[in-house]
């Protein structure tokens, strides 16, 4: 009877070994294929959103009160985009097409990103960098593998922000983990 005891122990412990294996390969599968952090973290959203001041006289101009530091810049009122280095010049600026679903002004971090992928819209896009979520939909950039830039259909909540493939770039090479990213009006 011992030697019946000490095998189903033994099969017991392979199985429950094999289980948490499995379990594990899954999570690490699933948490690398995640399409955003449920969760981003805002900071300053009042303040950056009361600060943030456009030049009327020069609408191409990074908005006043937008931050400090290295950082991505959104202004949704003129849909454009500033790539900012740690000293405060300009990289690249750029306009975007946005999204059905907006994001809140406030400051972010880059949470993920994907080389490519299918868009919420059905279009395959690249160059993916996540920054945000409203409403359970994420919200990042990205720009069209086949460079259209066509309106997204305003009954389907979408928070893919378009850019061109070269912005798109630009853009996949700046916005890294973590960086931080600005959203004003």
């Amino acid at each position: 009877m011992t030697a019946v005891t000490g095998n189903s122990s033994a099969i017991v412990t392979g199985l429950t070994a094999a289980a948490l294996l499995a379990v594990g390969v899954l999570g690490y599968q699933a948490s690398a294929n995640a399409p955003a952090a449920a969760h981003t973290a805002r900071t300053d959203t009042a303040r950056t959103a009361l600060r943030a001041d456009r030049d009327k006289d020069s609408p191409g101009a990074l908005p006043k009160g937008s931050g400090q530091g290295s950082r991505v810049v959104y202004a949704l009122g003129v849909d454009r985009v500033w790539l900012v280095e740690e000293d405060g010049r300009i990289r690249r600026t750029f306009p975007v097409d946005p999204s059905t679903v907006d994001p809140e002004p406030g400051t972010y971090r880059v949470t993920s990103r994907s080389k490519s992928t299918m868009g919420s819209d059905g279009i395959p896009v690249e160059h993916v960098v996540r920054f945000a979520s409203n409403d359970g939909t994420a919200i990042g950039f990205s720009a069209a593998v086949d460079g259209s830039a066509a309106a997204p259909d305003p009954e389907l909540p979408t928070g893919g922000i378009r850019e061109t493939r070269a912005d798109g770039e630009a853009m996949w090479r700046f916005a890294v983990i973590g960086r931080k990213v600005v959203v004003v009006r």
